[in-house]
């Protein structure tokens, strides 16, 4: 099947522009509901970016593990925490500045790291290809035991979060 030259650049600009209003979004806004929304959304664009690199598999773990699972786990603690689902938080001065300047500092690293990079050792062509049924016999094999530590991790926190979240009896007077 021809596709249009046009179309894989057009659906670059199209998943990186969800993905990064979405992430503008999870910073900027007051509502903690809001913000996990745009983590779906950001979640949402890498995966598409994914795709576009052919990726599938990455791509499929993104939206499984992460859009699915942590997503969906983060909705549930916040609704089972707190009071209000709808409940808005500020920053405080001290906490943008410190925030600001935690991005500043990585930005210049991720940009050091990307000027010293030696682009050119990708283009030989010597990468290697793993079918993914290998990828499956190893993780369900050699990294079972870890795989399912980390479930019944999740599952630990979403039951503290239902017991936390629960109405606490009246305290009981006793009379003298």
């Amino acid at each position: 099947m021809n596709t249009p030259a046009w179309l894989e650049p057009l659906m670059f600009y199209l998943f990186a522009g969800v993905a990064l209003l979405s992430a503008l979004g999870i910073v900027l806004c007051g509502n903690i509901v809001r913000s996990a929304l745009c983590l779906l959304g950001t979640l949402g664009g890498v995966a598409g970016l994914y795709f576009l690199m052919f990726a599938n598999l990455l791509a499929v773990i993104q939206l499984i593990v992460y859009a699915g699972g942590t997503l969906v786990l983060i909705i549930f603690g916040v609704m089972l925490t707190s009071k209000s689902p709808w409940v808005r938080f500020a920053a405080r001065r001290g906490e943008i500045v410190a925030s600001c300047a935690v991005v500043a500092a990585l930005f210049v690293s991720l940009c050091k790291i990307l000027t010293d990079v030696d682009w050119s050792a990708g283009a030989t062509g010597s990468a290697q290809v793993v079918p993914v049924r290998d990828i499956g016999a190893v993780l369900l094999q050699d990294y079972l035991v870890p795989f399912e530590a980390a479930s019944v991790l999740l599952l630990a926190v979403l039951i503290g979060a239902a017991y936390l979240a629960r109405p606490q009896p009246a305290e009981r007077t006793s009379a003298p």
